[in-house]
Protein backbone atom coordinates (compact mmCIF):
# COMPACT_ATOMS: atom_id res chain seq x y z
CA UNK A 1 0.00 0.00 0.00
CA UNK A 2 1.33 3.41 -1.01
CA UNK A 3 0.19 6.36 1.12
CA UNK A 4 0.56 10.02 0.16
CA UNK A 5 0.67 12.25 3.26
CA UNK A 6 0.27 16.04 3.15
CA UNK A 7 1.53 18.38 5.86
CA UNK A 8 4.47 16.20 6.95
CA UNK A 9 6.24 19.22 8.46
CA UNK A 10 3.47 19.40 11.07
CA UNK A 11 2.73 17.43 14.21
CA UNK A 12 0.35 14.84 12.77
CA UNK A 13 1.91 14.39 9.34
CA UNK A 14 5.28 13.67 10.95
CA UNK A 15 3.81 10.93 13.14
CA UNK A 16 1.75 9.42 10.33
CA UNK A 17 4.86 8.99 8.19
CA UNK A 18 6.69 7.31 11.05
CA UNK A 19 3.73 5.00 11.70
CA UNK A 20 3.64 3.98 8.05
CA UNK A 21 7.34 3.16 8.17
CA UNK A 22 6.91 1.17 11.39
CA UNK A 23 4.33 -1.02 9.64
CA UNK A 24 6.37 -1.49 6.50
CA UNK A 25 4.02 0.61 4.37
CA UNK A 26 5.23 2.93 1.63
CA UNK A 27 4.81 6.58 2.54
CA UNK A 28 5.40 9.64 0.35
CA UNK A 29 5.33 12.94 2.20
CA UNK A 30 4.65 16.44 1.01
CA UNK A 31 4.63 20.00 2.30
CA UNK A 32 5.23 23.49 0.96
CA UNK A 33 8.99 23.69 1.63
CA UNK A 34 11.48 22.54 -1.06
CA UNK A 35 12.67 19.79 1.29
CA UNK A 36 11.42 18.26 4.55
CA UNK A 37 11.43 21.06 7.15
CA UNK A 38 10.17 19.32 10.30
CA UNK A 39 12.30 18.25 13.24
CA UNK A 40 15.31 16.11 12.41
CA UNK A 41 14.89 13.64 15.25
CA UNK A 42 16.44 10.68 13.49
CA UNK A 43 13.01 9.13 12.88
CA UNK A 44 11.95 7.44 9.67
CA UNK A 45 10.21 10.49 8.21
CA UNK A 46 13.51 12.27 7.53
CA UNK A 47 14.61 9.50 5.17
CA UNK A 48 11.32 8.82 3.41
CA UNK A 49 10.35 10.11 -0.06
CA UNK A 50 9.30 13.77 -0.08
CA UNK A 51 7.70 16.01 -2.71
CA UNK A 52 7.31 19.78 -2.45
CA UNK A 53 3.71 20.74 -3.22
CA UNK A 54 1.46 23.77 -2.92
CA UNK A 55 -1.97 22.22 -2.42
CA UNK A 56 -3.69 25.42 -3.63
CA UNK A 57 -2.20 24.82 -7.10
CA UNK A 58 -4.77 22.51 -8.70
CA UNK A 59 -2.59 21.57 -11.67
CA UNK A 60 0.39 20.78 -9.46
CA UNK A 61 -1.74 18.63 -7.15
CA UNK A 62 -3.16 16.72 -10.11
CA UNK A 63 0.30 16.21 -11.64
CA UNK A 64 2.03 15.08 -8.43
CA UNK A 65 -0.68 12.68 -7.31
CA UNK A 66 -0.97 11.27 -10.84
CA UNK A 67 2.76 10.58 -10.76
CA UNK A 68 2.81 9.11 -7.23
CA UNK A 69 -0.27 6.91 -7.84
CA UNK A 70 -1.14 6.44 -4.15
CA UNK A 71 -3.65 3.95 -2.83
CA UNK A 72 -4.49 6.32 0.03
CA UNK A 73 -4.12 10.04 0.73
CA UNK A 74 -3.96 11.22 4.35
CA UNK A 75 -4.54 14.96 4.21
CA UNK A 76 -2.96 16.58 7.28
CA UNK A 77 -1.99 19.92 5.71
CA UNK A 78 -4.06 22.88 6.88
CA UNK A 79 -4.03 26.45 8.08
CA UNK A 80 -4.32 25.99 11.85
CA UNK A 81 -3.54 29.46 13.28
CA UNK A 82 -7.03 30.10 14.64
CA UNK A 83 -6.64 33.74 15.74
CA UNK A 84 -4.60 34.78 12.70
CA UNK A 85 -7.36 33.38 10.48
CA UNK A 86 -9.61 36.19 11.73
CA UNK A 87 -7.39 38.89 10.18
CA UNK A 88 -8.99 40.27 7.04
CA UNK A 89 -5.80 39.92 5.00
CA UNK A 90 -5.46 36.23 5.93
CA UNK A 91 -9.00 35.05 5.23
CA UNK A 92 -8.55 34.42 1.48
CA UNK A 93 -5.43 32.36 2.19
CA UNK A 94 -7.17 30.36 4.93
CA UNK A 95 -9.99 29.46 2.56
CA UNK A 96 -7.59 28.73 -0.29
CA UNK A 97 -5.65 26.25 1.85
CA UNK A 98 -8.40 24.63 3.90
CA UNK A 99 -11.20 24.57 1.33
CA UNK A 100 -9.77 24.89 -2.18
CA UNK A 101 -6.61 22.95 -1.36
CA UNK A 102 -8.66 20.15 0.16
CA UNK A 103 -10.94 20.08 -2.89
CA UNK A 104 -7.85 19.81 -5.12
CA UNK A 105 -6.64 16.84 -3.10
CA UNK A 106 -10.08 15.20 -3.16
CA UNK A 107 -10.38 15.56 -6.94
CA UNK A 108 -6.95 14.06 -7.42
CA UNK A 109 -7.88 11.21 -5.05
CA UNK A 110 -10.99 10.50 -7.13
CA UNK A 111 -8.93 10.46 -10.31
CA UNK A 112 -6.41 8.07 -8.70
CA UNK A 113 -9.21 5.94 -7.19
CA UNK A 114 -7.52 6.46 -3.81
CA UNK A 115 -9.05 6.43 -0.36
CA UNK A 116 -8.80 9.76 1.45
CA UNK A 117 -8.52 10.73 5.09
CA UNK A 118 -9.40 14.34 5.93
CA UNK A 119 -8.50 15.72 9.36
CA UNK A 120 -11.17 18.04 10.69
CA UNK A 121 -12.02 19.66 14.01
CA UNK A 122 -14.60 20.20 16.73
CA UNK A 123 -14.68 23.82 15.52
CA UNK A 124 -17.20 22.90 12.81
CA UNK A 125 -19.84 22.95 15.58
CA UNK A 126 -21.06 25.96 17.58
CA UNK A 127 -19.59 24.66 20.85
CA UNK A 128 -22.76 25.21 22.87
CA UNK A 129 -24.45 22.92 25.40
CA UNK A 130 -22.90 20.07 27.34
CA UNK A 131 -23.76 16.98 25.26
CA UNK A 132 -20.90 15.37 23.31
CA UNK A 133 -21.07 15.97 19.56
CA UNK A 134 -21.74 12.79 17.59
CA UNK A 135 -19.68 12.19 14.43
CA UNK A 136 -22.73 11.99 12.16
CA UNK A 137 -24.29 15.18 13.58
CA UNK A 138 -24.86 17.81 10.88
CA UNK A 139 -25.74 20.74 13.16
CA UNK A 140 -22.89 22.81 11.78
CA UNK A 141 -22.50 26.38 13.03
CA UNK A 142 -18.80 27.27 13.24
CA UNK A 143 -18.00 30.28 15.38
CA UNK A 144 -14.90 31.51 13.57
CA UNK A 145 -13.13 31.67 10.20
CA UNK A 146 -10.99 28.62 10.93
CA UNK A 147 -14.06 26.52 11.76
CA UNK A 148 -15.85 27.69 8.61
CA UNK A 149 -12.83 26.80 6.50
CA UNK A 150 -12.54 23.31 7.98
CA UNK A 151 -16.25 22.72 7.42
CA UNK A 152 -15.71 23.81 3.82
CA UNK A 153 -12.98 21.19 3.58
CA UNK A 154 -15.30 18.50 4.96
CA UNK A 155 -17.92 19.33 2.35
CA UNK A 156 -15.33 19.37 -0.43
CA UNK A 157 -14.37 15.81 0.50
CA UNK A 158 -17.86 14.40 1.09
CA UNK A 159 -19.23 15.94 -2.12
CA UNK A 160 -16.34 14.68 -4.24
CA UNK A 161 -15.59 11.20 -2.94
CA UNK A 162 -17.22 8.02 -1.76
CA UNK A 163 -14.13 6.40 -0.22
CA UNK A 164 -13.33 8.87 2.55
CA UNK A 165 -12.74 9.10 6.28
CA UNK A 166 -13.45 12.47 7.90
CA UNK A 167 -11.83 12.43 11.34
CA UNK A 168 -12.51 15.30 13.75
CA UNK A 169 -9.97 15.91 16.49
CA UNK A 170 -9.37 18.52 19.20
CA UNK A 171 -6.65 19.99 21.43
CA UNK A 172 -3.78 18.50 19.43
CA UNK A 173 -0.23 17.97 20.66
CA UNK A 174 2.76 16.20 19.17
CA UNK A 175 6.55 16.31 18.92
CA UNK A 176 6.90 18.16 15.64
CA UNK A 177 5.69 21.66 16.35
CA UNK A 178 4.25 24.14 18.82
CA UNK A 179 1.35 23.16 21.07
CA UNK A 180 -0.43 24.01 24.31
CA UNK A 181 1.78 21.76 26.46
CA UNK A 182 5.03 23.34 25.27
CA UNK A 183 3.54 26.80 25.78
CA UNK A 184 2.42 26.03 29.34
CA UNK A 185 5.80 24.53 30.21
CA UNK A 186 7.61 27.61 28.92
CA UNK A 187 5.27 30.03 30.69
CA UNK A 188 5.36 28.02 33.90
CA UNK A 189 9.16 28.21 34.02
CA UNK A 190 9.17 32.00 33.84
CA UNK A 191 6.04 32.96 35.77
CA UNK A 192 4.94 32.03 39.31
CA UNK A 193 1.29 31.99 38.26
CA UNK A 194 -0.69 31.35 35.07
CA UNK A 195 -4.35 32.07 34.32
CA UNK A 196 -6.11 29.36 32.32
CA UNK A 197 -9.72 29.12 31.17
CA UNK A 198 -11.92 26.56 32.91
CA UNK A 199 -15.16 26.90 30.92
CA UNK A 200 -13.98 25.35 27.63
CA UNK A 201 -14.37 21.57 27.87
CA UNK A 202 -12.86 18.85 25.69
CA UNK A 203 -10.17 16.16 25.53
CA UNK A 204 -6.58 16.33 24.21
CA UNK A 205 -5.34 14.38 21.18
CA UNK A 206 -1.77 13.04 21.01
CA UNK A 207 -0.74 12.83 17.35
CA UNK A 208 1.37 9.74 17.99
CA UNK A 209 -1.74 7.85 19.11
CA UNK A 210 -3.92 9.38 16.41
CA UNK A 211 -1.46 8.34 13.69
CA UNK A 212 -1.82 4.71 14.73
CA UNK A 213 -5.60 4.95 14.49
CA UNK A 214 -5.47 6.57 11.04
CA UNK A 215 -3.27 3.83 9.66
CA UNK A 216 -5.64 1.27 11.18
CA UNK A 217 -8.48 3.02 9.36
CA UNK A 218 -6.91 3.07 5.91
CA UNK A 219 -6.44 -0.69 6.04
CA UNK A 220 -10.27 -0.98 6.09
CA UNK A 221 -13.20 0.23 4.02
CA UNK A 222 -15.21 1.46 7.02
CA UNK A 223 -15.68 4.92 5.56
CA UNK A 224 -17.49 7.85 7.09
CA UNK A 225 -17.26 10.46 9.83
CA UNK A 226 -15.39 9.75 13.06
CA UNK A 227 -14.31 11.56 16.21
CA UNK A 228 -10.92 10.74 17.68
CA UNK A 229 -9.33 12.17 20.80
CA UNK A 230 -7.60 10.39 23.65
CA UNK A 231 -9.77 8.64 26.24
CA UNK A 232 -9.98 9.64 29.92
CA UNK A 233 -13.02 11.87 30.06
CA UNK A 234 -13.72 15.54 29.39
CA UNK A 235 -11.62 18.26 31.01
CA UNK A 236 -11.01 22.00 30.86
CA UNK A 237 -7.82 23.71 29.76
CA UNK A 238 -7.34 24.51 33.46
CA UNK A 239 -7.52 20.81 34.35
CA UNK A 240 -5.09 20.01 31.55
CA UNK A 241 -2.60 22.61 32.76
CA UNK A 242 -2.78 21.37 36.34
CA UNK A 243 -1.92 17.85 35.16
CA UNK A 244 0.90 19.09 32.93
CA UNK A 245 2.56 20.81 35.87
CA UNK A 246 1.91 17.88 38.20
CA UNK A 247 3.56 15.39 35.88
CA UNK A 248 6.42 17.78 35.12
CA UNK A 249 7.03 18.39 38.82
CA UNK A 250 6.41 22.15 38.56
CA UNK A 251 4.99 24.31 41.35
CA UNK A 252 3.56 27.06 39.16
CA UNK A 253 0.21 28.28 40.50
CA UNK A 254 -2.70 27.74 38.09
CA UNK A 255 -5.64 30.11 38.50
CA UNK A 256 -8.94 29.25 36.78
CA UNK A 257 -10.68 32.04 34.85
CA UNK A 258 -13.63 32.24 32.48
CA UNK A 259 -13.14 32.83 28.78
CA UNK A 260 -14.59 36.32 29.23
CA UNK A 261 -12.15 37.08 32.05
CA UNK A 262 -9.20 35.78 30.04
CA UNK A 263 -9.98 37.84 26.93
CA UNK A 264 -7.16 38.19 24.36
CA UNK A 265 -8.40 35.78 21.67
CA UNK A 266 -9.51 37.25 18.34
CA UNK A 267 -11.45 34.13 17.39
CA UNK A 268 -14.45 32.88 19.36
CA UNK A 269 -13.70 29.52 20.98
CA UNK A 270 -16.22 26.71 21.54
CA UNK A 271 -17.18 26.06 25.15
CA UNK A 272 -18.27 22.51 24.36
CA UNK A 273 -15.60 20.53 22.52
CA UNK A 274 -16.81 17.18 23.84
CA UNK A 275 -16.59 14.66 21.01
CA UNK A 276 -18.44 11.35 21.13
CA UNK A 277 -15.95 8.68 20.07
CA UNK A 278 -18.15 5.59 20.47
CA UNK A 279 -18.30 5.04 16.70
CA UNK A 280 -14.64 3.96 16.77
CA UNK A 281 -15.29 0.90 18.93
CA UNK A 282 -18.55 0.21 17.11
CA UNK A 283 -16.55 -0.17 13.90
CA UNK A 284 -13.81 -2.28 15.44
CA UNK A 285 -11.18 0.43 15.89
CA UNK A 286 -9.09 0.59 19.03
CA UNK A 287 -9.73 3.81 21.00
CA UNK A 288 -6.79 6.06 21.81
CA UNK A 289 -5.16 5.65 25.26
CA UNK A 290 -6.03 7.79 28.29
CA UNK A 291 -4.94 11.42 27.86
CA UNK A 292 -2.95 11.37 31.12
CA UNK A 293 -0.94 8.42 29.80
CA UNK A 294 -0.46 10.24 26.49
CA UNK A 295 0.73 13.34 28.34
CA UNK A 296 3.19 11.26 30.36
CA UNK A 297 4.67 9.72 27.22
CA UNK A 298 4.92 13.09 25.50
CA UNK A 299 6.63 14.75 28.48
CA UNK A 300 9.06 11.84 28.69
CA UNK A 301 9.80 12.18 24.96
CA UNK A 302 10.70 15.86 25.32
CA UNK A 303 12.63 15.35 28.57
CA UNK A 304 10.17 17.17 30.84
CA UNK A 305 8.88 14.36 33.04
CA UNK A 306 9.30 14.61 36.78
Amino acid sequence: MKVFVTGVAGQLGHDVMNELAARGLEGVGTDLAPSYSGIDDGSAVTGMPYVSLNITDEDAVDRVISEVKPDVIIHCAAWTAVDAAEDEENRPKVMAINVDGTRNIARAARKADAKMVYISTDYVFDGQGTEPWKPDCRDYAPLNVYGKSKLGGELAVSETLEKYFIVRIAWVFGLNGKNFIRTMLNVGKTHPEVRVVNDQIGTPTYTLDLARLLVDMIETEKYGYYHATNEGGYISWYDFTKEIYRQAGMNTKVTPVTTAEYGLSKAARPFNSRLDKSKLAENGFRPLPDWKDALHRFLAEIGEIC
